[in-house]
């Protein structure tokens, strides 16, 4: 066969692609009809494609780029590791330093008692990992009808059957049979949008209460364990309102309901901590982890477990793994990319500089014609779209055509920003500096200017107000 190059034409790749390559969460007739856009290169937080475009990757290639792109201390970490031992797996009584080193070091910076890790090769794959290991501990505990999990409607925690029905995405959930078993869902704290005329507190409030309602209904002896993102990322960057975690943690703690906190986009810098678990001041039993873990340079997952929940699992034979968990190259770039992020002080010049600095561009985006709020802790944020202000309203149009638009233009304008419905959502490398911010907001003022020309030339800034 021919193998094509980053120099090949962009027309042959397309064309090669749609032919034989079937991408996620994609209608791939159209995409075929379309032609992807071919990504041949990176450094730092820019893209090259085929065409020779350089574009601002504003979504950390999927929220996990922490480190940049082009980090040569990685591809050396990996080339070693390969060298060494390009694998074996952690089945059979055996292990490799890899993972017994990195897992040490993510026992040594989680938080509490949070000192054990079983891998996986990504977020889904760890949750899976989750959902058997919650129930599995109760089985043990001598309390085996603790089969029901409870999570929330948009919340996002994978796209296995099992991940994805933890997940709260009905999207999802249309195809495949899902939700499986045992899973329940509750409403989402999301404010802006279905806080009608409540405060904000009283609405945290409020939604964080449906998790003891929701307990009460299957009765509190039957629930295993409660799942969620610290923010919800692929949902929107929903940020709960400041009432909301600790009134979680209190229900969970009055009903000794397992809590696992979905860190896969949290963790790792994102929210300003090295997890979101420590932004939102609450103690989970498990965190799921993934993504910034390795910088997206390998894939690699992982679940770190409480000492309590770990002594139980420890006590059994737990017939679960992949052949790849803990991987001793995603490991060993794990364990380098780790050691980056601490010693180039990147956590914390992006909780200390940057973090503020881009807070306070992205907010000045709240003067837009658009845009009605802007959202972010950390290095993830977003903004919700409305045709009226005042009345934070919805689109009277089909949602996400507004948020589809807009991104349209961002992609023209060589900024990468990603839509959900009708919030548009950044989360940029942890490497950003000060000048690619600035490059980051003028381009996306730019395309909101543009989205909404387009918007009011095509009629669709009629609203439905929501309060």
């Amino acid at each position: 066969m021919t193998i094509l190059t980053p120099n090949s034409p962009t027309a042959e790749l397309q064309a090669l692609d749609a032919a034989h390559h079937m991408h996620p969460f994609t209608h791939g007739a159209g995409l075929g009809e379309k032609g992807a856009r071919i990504i041949t290169r990176a450094e730092g937080c820019w893209l090259n494609d085929s065409d020779g475009n350089r574009i601002l990757d504003a979504m950390a290639g999927l929220w996990c780029v922490n480190i940049g792109y082009g980090r040569e201390e990685l591809a050396e970490a990996a080339a070693r590791q390969m060298r060494e031992l390009p694998f074996y797996n952690t089945f059979f009584q055996t292990s490799h330093v890899p993972a017994i080193n990195l897992a040490a070091r993510l026992a040594e910076l989680a938080p509490g008692d949070l000192n054990h890790v079983f891998f996986a090769n990504s977020g889904s794959e760890a949750n899976d990992t989750n959902l058997r290991m919650v129930r599995t501990y109760w089985q043990e505990k001598g309390q085996p009808q603790r089969q029901h999990v409870i999570s929330r409607w948009n919340g996002y925690h994978g796209s296995s059957v099992g991940s994805g029905s933890l997940g709260g995405m009905k999207g999802m959930h249309a195809q495949g049979g899902m939700p499986i078993p045992g899973i329940h869902h509750i409403d989402q704290p999301y404010w802006y949008l279905e806080g009608g005329n409540m405060s904000e507190d009283d609405f945290g409030l409020a939604r964080a209460q449906l998790l003891e309602e929701k307990i009460l209904e299957l009765g509190a002896d039957n629930v295993a364990a409660f799942i969620a993102e610290p923010i919800q990322g692929a949902g929107g960057v929903i940020v709960p309102p400041a009432t909301y975690w600790p009134e979680i943690q209190r229900i969970v703690d009055k009903y000794g309901i397992l809590l696992i906190a979905d860190e896969v986009i949290c963790g790792f810098g994102r929210t300003g901590e090295w997890f979101g678990s420590q932004t939102m001041n609450i103690r989970p039993d498990i965190m799921t982890v993934a993504k910034g873990l390795s910088s997206g340079y390998q894939p690699i997952g992982a679940s770190i477990v409480s000492d309590g929940v770990a002594k139980v699992i420890d006590g059994v034979e737990f017939n679960h793994g992949y052949t790849y968990s803990g991987h001793p190259v995603a490991c060993a770039v794990a364990l380098e990319n780790l050691r980056l992020l601490d010693e180039e002080g990147i956590v914390t010049r992006a909780r200390d500089e940057t973090g503020p600095y881009l807070k306070a561009q992205f907010e000045t985006l709240t003067d837009h014609p658009l845009v009605g709020e802007a959202k972010i802790v950390g290095h993830m944020g977003s903004i919700a779209l409305t045709p009226d202000k005042a009345s934070r309203a919805r689109f009277a149009g089909e949602a996400g055509t507004a948020g589809f638009i807009t991104r349209e233009r961002c992609f023209a304008n060589n900024l990468i920003m990603r839509h959900v419905g009708d919030r548009m959502i950044i989360s940029p490398p942890l490497v950003i500096s000060k000048e690619e911010i600035d490059t980051l907001i003028e381009r996306a003022r730019r395309s909101l200017d543009e989205a909404h020309a387009q918007l009011q030339e095509q009629g669709l800034m009629a609203a439905i107000p929501t309060v």
